[in-house]
């Protein structure tokens, strides 16, 4: 048995628990490789994506929203899910206008990133938009709060160094940024 092999989990039998508009929750019986069973407990989400959306004075278009989870409003990136056979680069043109009201002329994937694969299989694609134009009549979703605002990179790296932006996705779009040359 190969060391890859040492590690992986089998599913013996899977029962959908929760099927809701975002999120669909399993929860799996699996053998581990050693013989022995655990449940895991799987949050099934359709994917989404993130944009770093930097325009002509390199300022960074950033949202301030409620996130009810958390109780609190967050500095973040502009992000979305995608919808059903969508295609990440759609999605993300989709959601940029939607969120904050520009479109953008120019893209770039920076990666993907797994949000959190202890629990969930949510995936982020991570995109560099640039070229940013005012979309008129764009607007958010009716279930959607935001603000779009706008900072210099070296001011939201001081938001970061601060604390006051704690965002995964932002924090990771930023970092994939820095690591390919931004």
């Amino acid at each position: 048995m190969t060391r890859d092999e040492e590690l992986r989990e089998e599913r013996i039998d899977s029962e959908l628990v929760y099927d809701g508009k975002i999120v669909h929750l399993e929860v799996d019986r699996v053998r581990l490789s050693n013989g022995h069973q655990t449940i895991r407990e799987v949050i099934r989400h359709q994917g989404a994506v993130v944009m770093l959306a930097v325009d002509e004075k390199q300022r960074v278009l950033l949202v301030r929203q409620y996130r009810y989870p958390v109780g609190r409003i967050l500095m973040e990136l502009p992000a979305g899910k995608l919808d059903p056979g969508e295609e990440p680069l759609a999605c993300a043109r989709r959601e940029l206008e939607e969120e904050t009201g520009y479109a953008a002329s120019s893209w770039r994937q920076l990666g993907s990133v797994w949000t959190t694969p202890g629990f969930t299989d949510e995936i982020i694609h991570v995109f560099l938009a640039g070229g940013l134009e005012p979309v008129e009549g764009a607007s958010p979703d009716e279930d959607e709060l935001l603000e779009a605002v706008r900072f210099p990179m070296p001011q939201v790296e001081e938001m970061i160094r601060r604390g006051e932006i704690q965002d995964a996705k932002t924090l990771a779009a930023i970092l994939l940024w820095r690591l390919q040359g931004g």
